[in-house]
């Protein structure tokens, strides 16, 4: 499985009376397999979090509860995806940043990474960024 940019994706659904129910596989419903999940949430009204790209790591956002806008920048052009149901995920390539921002109240941002966690995968200086995808080939 393999996608050309980000994109968003639906995940297995399961209704029922008592409650719905999904889930995600790696490898099934993500290009990648999941070595680390971590949650943001308790975000004050009004803030943001401040962007950041990663070399390697592959990632997939969903919003667990509430709802939130997930940007991206390709190098290029922007674009703003508004998260707000559990049975869609964002994927989010590498080399792509991105600022999470317009969360509501008890929002839950639930990210399942491709990759442990390494300080030096990150980029988080926007012009370093550029300049990073410009050189790419």
């Amino acid at each position: 499985m393999v996608f050309n940019g980000p994109c968003i994706i639906q995940l297995p659904k399961v209704s029922d009376p008592r409650g719905n129910l999904s889930f995600v596989e790696g490898g099934q419903h993500i290009p990648f397999d999941v070595r680390r999940a971590y949650w943001i949430y308790d975000v004050p009204g009004g803030m943001h979090r401040d962007g950041h790209a990663f070399r390697q790591q592959h990632e997939l956002i969903i919003a667990l509860s509430g709802s939130f806008d997930v940007v991206l920048h390709d190098g290029t052009s922007e674009t703003r995806y508004h998260m707000s149901r559990s049975y869609y995920g964002l994927y989010v390539p590498p080399m792509t940043w991105r600022k999470i921002d317009n969360f509501s109240t008890n929002s839950v941002v639930y990210v399942l990474s491709s990759e442990l966690y390494d300080a030096s995968d990150y980029i988080e200086n926007f012009d370093e960024y550029l300049t990073l995808k410009q050189q790419q080939p």
